[in-house]
């Protein structure tokens, strides 16, 4: 290993473990990936020799609901008395119960938030590094302090429990779909009463209150809040809601309301099909396809 540096460890090498993976290598670590592609697969046995392993496999939501699946099947290869670090969105209260299944490990919670279209500078450059603990004790706070100190700088740091990082984790993604949701609406109602989205945008843009990430709403390939995070995480929250918080209806019907507006707007502009299938079930995708309409 580097000198005075630990060994690190990366279990999973999409766009969101290779950006991390490249970063960690960049700042002179030395990296054993892992992954089910054959540059990597071939260090399948070598992450037991990590002394601190970051998890960033897929945790999908699917018509059965959400999967850990995956996570569960990769933490077995992570050697006893070592690190491990999920950076994969899992829900609330998922990572105090991977610790009990595994208790030969450390579990940590460090959430990611990268973006697609910048992921490569997202990892070098996060707004907030938080580290949680399933375990309020000294051992995973030495773990936590470990892994906060090889993370990449970022102006607001906080070490707290797994299941408050897991929320904000949460929050984040919510936030945006729910922006994305608001501003479809704003724009369709700018449309009706003959207004420029443009112009209104603008005084968006200028508002140091309103948050404008995605005031745009029409977006690549159509409208809606759509990739790889939004549509799974809208509906794992959704169902994580209901079954914790079950006499707030009010709650379950703002989040159903809004999951269902953005299904349609997803589907009739054709945007995403394939994901949210894969969420939902092919009913959803046959009807974007049945559509047959361009939404502007």
């Amino acid at each position: 290993m580097a000198q005075g540096k630990p060994l690190i460890g990366f279990i999973g090498q999409g766009w969101i473990g290779k950006a991390y993976s490249d970063n960690f290598e960049e700042r002179g670590y030395e990296v054993v990936r892992y992954s089910l592609e054959k540059p990597w697969l071939k260090n399948k046995d070598k992450i037991k020799e990590c002394d601190i392993v970051f998890i960033a496999v897929w945790t999908p939501t699917t018509p059965k609901g959400f999967d850990i699946s995956v996570v569960e099947s990769v933490l077995p290869l992570v050697g006893a008395g070592k690190v491990a670090v999920i950076k994969s969105t899992v829900l609330p209260g998922t990572t105090e119960k991977l610790q009990k299944q595994f208790p030969q490990i450390t579990l940590l919670f460090n959430p990611e938030f990268l973006s697609i279209v910048s992921h490569v500078h997202d990892a070098a450059h996060p707004f907030a590094n938080l580290v949680g603990m399933p375990v309020t004790d000294a051992k995973h706070y030495s773990a936590a302090e470990r892994v906060m100190k090889i993370l990449p700088k970022a102006p607001f740091s906080m070490i707290c429990k797994s299941v408050e990082a897991e929320i904000f984790k949460y929050s984040h993604n919510a936030s945006g779909y729910a922006q994305v949701i608001l501003f479809n609406v704003m724009y369709d109602l700018a449309e009706k009463l003959g207004a420029s989205w443009d112009v209104v945008n603008k005084a968006i843009q200028a508002d140091p209150l309103i948050s404008n990430r995605y005031s745009n709403p029409v977006h690549k390939s159509g409208r809606g809040a759509g990739g790889g995070c939004f549509i799974k995480d809208m509906a794992a929250l959704r169902s994580h809601v209901k079954k914790h918080l079950p006499q707030q209806k009010y709650a379950h019907r703002v989040l159903e309301a809004m999951e269902a507006m953005n299904v349609d707007l997803l589907t009739g502009t054709k945007k995403d099909l394939d994901l949210l299938e894969g969420v939902y079930g092919p009913a959803v995708a046959r009807s974007g396809k049945a559509k047959g309409r361009k939404r502007r």
